[in-house]
């Protein structure tokens, strides 16, 4: 099992910036990878960055390239997610995800991000 903890979220205006954070705890020696995901009033959860653990490689949903930058510390089995440049349609409740070699998937309990225009 692996639990995950969430940090950070907040209200910001548009423009600004805020970061989130994921504490891993438990199995994490299995980790593949960690990533965030994000679920909007009304809309599907989606897909918005990931780090490949071993690698360090990382991905990013189309809307958010440029603005956010995912980062992992190994050592303290934590990732971080930077937002800059935010904009109204970034609001939503963000959910930190963990893969593991099981593989199985794991969830953070959400944390909300609101930004105002």
């Amino acid at each position: 099992q692996v639990q995950l903890v969430e940090s950070g979220g907040g209200l910001v205006q548009a423009g600004g910036s805020l970061r989130l954070s994921c504490a891993a705890s438990g199995r994490t020696f299995s980790m593949y990878s960690m990533g965030w995901f994000r679920q909007a009033p009304g809309k599907e959860r989606e897909f918005v960055a990931r780090i490949y653990w071993s690698s360090g490689i990382t991905n990013y949903a189309d809307s958010v390239k440029g603005r956010f930058t995912i980062s992992r510390d190994n050592a303290r089995n934590t990732v971080h997610l930077q937002m800059s440049s935010l904009k109204p349609e970034d609001t939503a409740v963000y959910y930190c995800n963990a893969v593991t070699y099981g593989p199985d998937n794991y969830w953070g309990q959400g944390t909300q991000v609101t930004v105002s225009s």
